[in-house]
């Protein structure tokens, strides 16, 4: 196998956002696992050669199968990255420290002890620095730490890295027998030039009649101008042509209410009389064209298009997830929305994966 390119496999990958970062920055991906059938074939479809392996990780007996993939085909494995679900510590569900999938870490602890990889990088939710006094953060450090790597944690704030989405990721990246600690990149994006939803998403097909009224639009289509910002640009550079951005018509009480909301605000700017209608703190937000969106979330129906009276297509908020245009995703709208919501920003997964670069094979 060649060793031009560092390799790179990714645990827990989803539909390979942070792989996909890894990809981008020049690494050779050589295989996803997760257990979720449609995410995996967004995943091989778009990490080159990349292969991809449905299995349960909460039964580490398969990471033998991972190990034997690695032997089989002959790959030095130098870095390990995944995404574990931890729900436990999320600050937007019930936190639950015994939840058992906060243990499912424990699979890239096993598996890095087995192949032992130049380097790993596991990212999770905010919570695991953040609740009970980190307690969950330093599970990870320990862990890794009897195991010879050690963990470096961060809180990465995604506008700072020119990702047009308030969203905050903490990254932990260790390095192998090593007495050196990863310095991550700092974002080099300012708030005054945060990219903003109108920036990132202003190009695409409004999916919208001259009348006003909402329509599918179809699986593939043309773009609707030359792209505007360079945030446009980098998306477009290797498709001419734009994939799912199929629009869903909403029902006319949502349609009368989205109506009445102004952009950048959500249910409370309601007519008084309406507003009582609603409990979930986030419902009917509709984004701001000047400003980063909210948390790109699996699909739940609440946010808006900061012009249009519909729900941001799979393509709008994969865009404003950094995926780029030529990143297809497969399954149905539903699944297809929970792979871009669950991922990691591949942009925030590359600018680490890039400066990891700097400490593989000193």
């Amino acid at each position: 196998m060649s060793r031009k390119q560092f390799t790179c496999l990714d645990l827990f990958s989803g539909a390979g956002g942070l792989s996909r970062g890894f990809y981008d920055a020049g690494y050779e991906v050589v295989l996803g696992v997760d257990f979720d059938e449609a995410a995996l074939k967004t995943f091989q479809e778009n990490h080159g050669q990349a292969q991809a392996m449905q299995l349960d990780l909460f039964h580490h007996e398969n990471i033998d199968k991972i190990e034997s993939f690695l032997l089989e085909q002959q790959i030095e494995l130098d870095v390990l990255v995944g995404g574990p679900p931890c729900q436990g510590f999320s600050i937007a569900g019930p936190r639950d420290m015994n939840d058992k999938r906060n243990s499912l870490y424990l699979a890239m602890v096993k598996l890095a002890d087995r192949v032992r990889p130049q380097a790993v990088v596991l990212e999770n939710v905010p919570g695991m620095l953040l609740t009970n006094h980190g307690i969950g953060a330093e599970r990870v450090k320990a862990d890794f730490k009897e195991i010879g790597y050690h963990m470096v944690p961060r809180l990465l704030y995604a506008p700072d890295y020119g990702i047009p989405q308030i969203r905050r990721r903490v990254f932990f990246v260790g390095l192998k027998d090593s007495g050196e600690e990863f310095a991550f990149p700092d974002g080099d994006t300012l708030p005054e030039h945060y990219v903003t939803c109108e920036e990132a998403i202003g190009d695409l097909p409004s999916l919208q009649t001259k009348q006003g009224e909402i329509i599918y639009g179809g699986e593939v289509q043309e773009y609707a101008s030359a792209a505007m910002t360079d945030y446009q640009k980098k998306m477009r550079v290797r498709s001419d042509k734009v994939y799912n951005h199929i629009g869903s018509i909403p029902i006319e009480k949502t349609k009368k209410m989205i109506a009445l909301v102004p952009e950048g605000k959500n249910y409370k700017a309601l007519p008084e009389q309406y507003r009582g209608m609603y409990k979930y703190h986030e419902a009917l937000t509709r984004y701001h064209s000047k400003r980063p969106s909210l948390t790109i979330n699996t699909g739940h129906r609440s946010h808006f298009h900061y012009k249009y009276n519909r729900i941001p297509t799979v393509r709008e908020s994969a865009r404003l997830q950094s995926f780029p245009d030529d990143f297809i995703f497969y399954g149905n709208k539903s699944q297809q929305y929970k792979q871009v919501g669950n991922a990691v920003p591949p942009m925030l997964g590359q600018a680490v994966a890039a400066k990891l670069k700097e400490y593989l094979r000193r």
